[in-house]
């Protein structure tokens, strides 16, 4: 990021200095290859929102128009960790679409936000990413989300029209990733 804004600030003493000299086509196409480099490396998330339970649930409910992939990782978590390249790419390859969209629920602790953004930027994680600070009810708010659920992770829960359409319990291939997702996603 650093290196970004040392970039543009190079970039724009350039265009000034040079902006009553003539400026050739060559130099016009290194300005904007710099900045679309700039704005593509800001595409990572920059901040993280921490949630309570309720509101995510009402972030989830918020999103009832879209098909929705909700997963729940942590950083130190070697499962988590593996199964993300996968969903990165499935994220991105949905990317255009509008009724798709998914969500990253750290269960990383509230101090430890800081290693869960560098960790978003090392990864390249593009899809949304929560950070969800309500360990001391999890006992609480993890039935609520499925019955079934034992409070391990990773777990990825899909909804479609707001409702529940299916729970995964342990980490995900791509291949079963990517046919849930085309199966409902209409």
């Amino acid at each position: 990021m650093l290196l970004c804004k040392i970039i543009k600030k190079r970039v724009l003493r350039f265009l000034i200095s040079n902006y009553l000299l003539h400026l050739d086509m060559k130099n016009i196409l290194r300005i904007l290859i710099v900045f679309l480099f700039c704005t593509l490396y800001k595409a990572q998330q920059a901040n993280v929102s921490v949630l309570k339970y309720e509101d995510l649930e009402k972030k989830i409910k918020s999103e009832k128009d879209k098909f929705l992939v909700v997963n729940f990782w942590a950083t130190t978590c070697a499962p988590c960790v593996k199964e993300l390249p996968h969903f990165m790419e499935i994220n991105n390859q949905y990317a255009g679409n509008s009724k798709f969209k998914m969500i990253l629920v750290s269960l990383d602790r509230l101090v430890d936000k800081e290693r869960v953004l560098k960790f978003i930027k090392n990864k390249n994680l593009t899809a949304e990413v929560v950070l969800l600070d309500d360990i001391k009810r999890m006992n609480t708010w993890i039935p609520r989300f499925e019955k079934e659920w034992d409070g391990n992770i990773p777990v990825t829960i899909f909804y479609k029209n707001g409702a529940k359409l299916h729970f995964n319990d342990g980490e995900m291939s791509k291949e079963d990733l990517e046919t849930t997702i085309t199966e409902n996603l209409q």
